[in-house]
Formats: C-alpha cells, structure tokens, sequence
C-alpha cells in the first residue's frame, strides 16, 4: 500500500506507470511517493546541532590586534524517532504512530539557571504521536504533534513564578524542524503527477531553529541534481538553497504562550535584526522504495542584538545550524 504524491489517485494509484515502467516516466521523469507497508516501521536519526559565536565588540577595538573576540558556545540535540503506519489508505488518509525511542540535548556551556534540569525537548522521550497523511504526501493532521510540542513548551519555564515567567533555554524549535517538515520536498513538488527530472526546481519553506526565541522561515528552493543507481534502488539528489522568509506561515506550531522572560544572555540581550541567512542542504530520495535515506541543512544565521540599560554597543551574533537525518532501520 502506497501513500501517493499525486494530484489525481485515479489515474496513479496502484499503476505501473506507462509500459510497466513503474514511478519511471517517459522523458527521464520519475515520480516521487512517499511509500509504506503497514505494520512496517521506519527509524531516523534526527542531529541538530549549532555553533554560536557572539561578538561583544564586532569593531574589535577594545581588543589587542585590532581583532574582534568572540564568546564561543555549542549545542546539540539527538533524536532517534520511529515511525509505524497504523492505518494506510493509498486513496485517503494515512495514520503513522511516530514514537520519540531518544532524545539527548548537550550543551558546551551551562546556561540559564537550569543547574541539572534537563532540557525541556528530552521530556518527549518515549512519547508518541500521530500524524494523519493526505494521499499527496502532505501531513493532513498535527493535532496530536501540537499537543505534544505545546506540554514541552510548559516544561521550559521554571517552576517558581516568583519573579514572573522565565523560560530557560531550549531546542524544542530544533525538534519542530525535524517533525513538522517531514517529506516537505517530496509533497511541495507542483503538478506532481508529471514526476521530476534533473534540473526541475520548486519552492518551499522550512523553520529556522535558533536559540533565539522568534518565529522567522526559511524560503527554500529544491533541485533535482542527479538520479542514481545504488543498491538499495534508484535514487534522487534533492539539493536546496536558502534564504531568509519575509514571513512565517501562521498554521505552524508556536509551543509558548503568554508573557515571560528568557533566562541567560538571550534574555539578557534584545533588539535582534537578522542581517543575513544563507545555506545549502541535499536530500538522498530512494525513488523505487520511496523515502528519504538520508539529508542534510546548513545554514549561517548572522544577527544584530542591543545590551539593555543604555549600554551603547551593539553585539553580533553569528550561529552556524546543521540538521541531518540518516535511515537506521530498514522495514
């Protein structure tokens, strides 16, 4: 049984395609489908993974040498996910149990207040959700995943409310880019029922994680680089380039509500201005089998930030993001 990233299941559901010749179309296109076997599970390893660099004096003149210093930091996060289709109907609506088996957060610095806490994200350890899937590759419902991301996002702040609402750092947005963008390359194609070849671009968006609180996108366009034999079946190099979104679409997830406060140094400083998101990511899309094998994101996110109480310096702040994902258990 196939979920199928198609306009018309009519005329592709169940098919061979044109000659026997499968997802393989005439004209070198290939048809791209999202594919499960009921009962049959499929595990990933999601890591995410940033470089901070915060320059207090980006001029450098309060330095020896004339160079700017910088307070460097790194956090990390891994996820291992499993994902079970419960319920799969090739002409409507498929259900996928999606299980967090692990999720481990490191950090290079301490931060905030939080001592020994662990971050909010790793309370979704062993939690599962469902996820209900149109024909077309594109998840129909979040409803459960929102719940879900909405209980970490009540696990952020600290339990005493003595001094107000103060959340502490997290990488829930991390994990927010992982699930909630799952097969956007393959269910963003336009006009799907034509399949792609080498050299067809299409447009989407993904999240920009960071640990800032703000809600910012990235505008992505996709690439078909390559198609390629391997021994695990045909497979499509999805490359993608990104920029920064001049916005954010409004149905995705927001985990915190209300006013508060963020604890450490991105509480201490504000007046953040984006100067300049730029990346690049590939996608390995097992065409024959139908999923992602594995993919890739990169991306260096430079901003501009202000210090409070009438400081007259304005930090920059440099991150440097990877996301990757990488098939680990084969159905």
């Amino acid at each position: 049984m196939i979920i199928l990233a198609i306009v018309s299941l009519s005329a592709l559901a169940g098919c061979n395609g044109p000659a026997g010749g499968g997802k393989h179309l005439p004209g070198g296109r290939e048809l791209l489908t999202v594919d499960f076997e009921e009962g049959e599970s499929l595990t990933y390893k999601f890591v995410c993974r940033r470089e901070i660099d915060i320059y207090w004096d980006p001029t450098g003149k309060a330095s020896k040498g004339g160079k700017a210093a910088s307070d460097k930091s790194t956090e990390s996060l891994e996820l291992v996910m499993v994902y079970k289709p419960v319920e799969v109907d090739p002409y409507g609506l498929t259900t996928i149990e999606a299980t967090c088996g692990s999720v481990k957060v490191q950090r290079s610095k301490r931060t905030g207040a939080s001592g020994g806490r662990k971050d909010a994200v790793e309370y979704a350890e062993g939690k599962s959700f469902k996820l209900t899937v149109g024909p077309a590759g594109k998840i129909d419902d979040y409803s459960e995943l929102d719940k879900l991301l909405k209980e970490m996002g009540e696990k952020a702040f600290r339990p005493n409310t003595d001094r107000g609402r103060i959340k502490e750092p997290d990488m829930i947005g991390d994990f927010v880019s992982t699930q909630w963008f799952l097969w956007d390359s393959v269910s963003s194609v336009p006009n799907a029922v034509e399949g792609v070849a080498v050299g067809d671009s299409w447009e989407s968006q993904l999240s920009v994680p960071s640990p800032i609180v703000m809600r910012k996108a990235r505008d992505v366009t996709y690439t078909v680089g390559e198609v390629r034999e391997s021994e695990e079946g045909l497979l499509a190099v999805i490359d993608s380039n990104y920029t920064l979104a001049e916005s954010v679409p409004t149905s995705w997830p927001v985990p915190y509500s209300g006013r508060f406060q963020m604890s450490g140094t991105f509480g201490f400083l504000g007046g953040y201005k984006i100067l300049s998101l730029e990346g690049q990511g590939q996608e390995l899309f097992n065409i024959d089998a139908g999923r992602t094998e594995q993919y890739n994101q990169r991306y260096d996110l430079v901003l501009d930030s202000s210090i409070p109480l009438g400081i007259d310096a304005t930090p920059r702040i440099s991150i440097k993001q990877t996301i990757t994902a990488q098939l680990l258990m084969l159905p």
